[in-house]
C-alpha cells in the first residue's frame, strides 16, 4: 500500500522548526495555528510517534522528527524547484526562444528589447541550426524561434516571414585549377547545405567536402583556416572577420533566404508575439536583407 506525503504537512514541519514555534509558523504560512498543529499530528501518525518531545519555549524534535525533517527539507525544496520551473510567479511570463546560429550576434539586442517590452518575462534561449530549432517549436519545447532556412517544414507550427537575407561565399582555400572546390558545410539535416550543393551542381562546379560540423563556430574556423568555402549571411566578413571568396568560378550564392519567426501552436495567439516580432525586426536591421 502506498502512502503519499502531503507537501503542505512537510512544509509546516520545516517552517515550525525554522521560525521556532507553531504561532510564528502559522503567521508565515498564512494559516491558523490549529491547522499547523493538525498537520504536525498527521505527521506523527506517519512516523508512529511524536514529532516533538517538547513544544514549549524551546522546541525539541524527537529522533523520528529529526529524521523526517531531513526528508521534509529535500522534498519541499524539490517541490518548489519543480513549481518554479513550470509555473512563473503571478504577473510573469515564461518565454523560451530559439535563435538560428547565423543570427545569434543579434541576441544581446533581442534580449534587451524583449526585456523592455516584457519586463517581467523569464526568457530562456537556445541556439542552433534552423531545422533543429523548428523541430523544438513544433513539439512545444520552444515558444518561438528566429530561423533562416530555404522553407519551413514543420506541421505543428506557424511562421511569419520577416524578410529575406542575402548570402555570400567566404573562405579562400588553396585548390588547383580544375580541382574540386573544398566546401565547409553544416552536417545533415540542413536545408542550406542542400541548396549550396544544388547551386554548385547546376553551375557544373566540381566540389568536395573539406569540413563539416554542426556548430557555426567550427564552420567559421574552418573557413578562416582555408579548409573550404562557406556560404553564410552576406555580412560574415563584418560579423566574424571572414575573408570573402575570391574565386571567379563560383556561381551566385543561394538565396536570398527567408528569415522567419516560427510559433508553436500554443504561442500563436499569445500577446507577446508582436513584442517578439518587433524585437527580432529591430535587432536585425544591420543585417543584409534583400531590398
Amino acid at each position: 500500500m502506498y502512502h503519499d506525503l502531503q507537501i503542505n504537512r512537510l512544509r509546516a514541519l520545516v517552517t515550525v522548526v525554522d521560525v521556532g514555534g507553531f504561532r510564528r509558523a502559522a503567521e508565515a504560512l498564512h494559516i491558523t495555528q490549529p491547522a499547523i498543529s493538525q498537520q504536525i499530528r498527521q505527521l506523527s501518525g506517519l512516523v508512529k510517534g511524536p514529532i516533538f518531545t517538547s513544544t514549549g519555549r524551546k522546541l525539541q524534535l524527537s529522533p523520528q522528527g529529526e529524521e523526517l525533517l531531513g526528508y521534509a527539507r529535500r522534498l519541499v525544496a524539490l517541490n518548489d524547484e519543480a513549481v518554479g520551473r513550470f509555473v512563473p510567479p503571478p504577473g510573469n511570463v515564461r518565454l523560451s526562444i530559439g535563435i538560428v546560429n547565423q543570427l545569434a550576434e543579434a541576441l544581446p539586442e533581442i534580449l534587451r528589447l524583449l526585456t523592455k517590452g516584457m519586463p517581467h518575462a523569464q526568457v530562456s534561449v537556445q541556439t542552433g541550426l534552423s531545422e533543429s530549432l523548428e523541430g523544438r517549436v513544433n513539439t512545444g519545447q520552444l515558444d518561438l524561434a528566429l530561423l533562416l532556412q530555404t522553407e519551413p517544414h514543420g506541421a505543428g507550427a506557424t511562421s511569419q516571414e520577416l524578410g529575406r537575407m542575402r548570402m555570400d561565399w567566404f573562405g579562400r582555400p588553396a585548390h588547383g585549377e580544375g580541382a574540386a572546390l573544398p566546401l565547409t558545410l553544416f552536417t545533415e539535416p540542413c536545408t542550406l547545405r542542400g541548396r549550396i550543393v544544388d547551386t554548385l551542381d547546376e553551375s557544373d562546379v566540381p566540389w568536395r567536402v573539406g569540413y563539416e560540423g554542426a556548430e557555426l563556430v567550427g564552420l567559421r574556423a574552418a573557413a578562416k583556416a582555408g579548409l573550404g568555402v562557406a556560404c553564410l549571411v552576406a555580412n560574415g566578413d563584418e560579423l566574424w572577420g571572414l575573408p570573402k571568396a575570391a574565386s571567379l568560378t563560383l556561381p551566385s550564392p543561394p538565396g536570398p533566404l527567408p528569415v522567419t519567426m516560427a510559433l508553436s501552436t500554443g504561442a500563436a495567439t499569445s500577446g507577446y508575439v508582436p513584442i517578439a516580432r518587433k524585437a527580432f525586426q529591430q535587432s536585425l536591421r544591420g543585417y543584409p536583407f534583400a531590398g
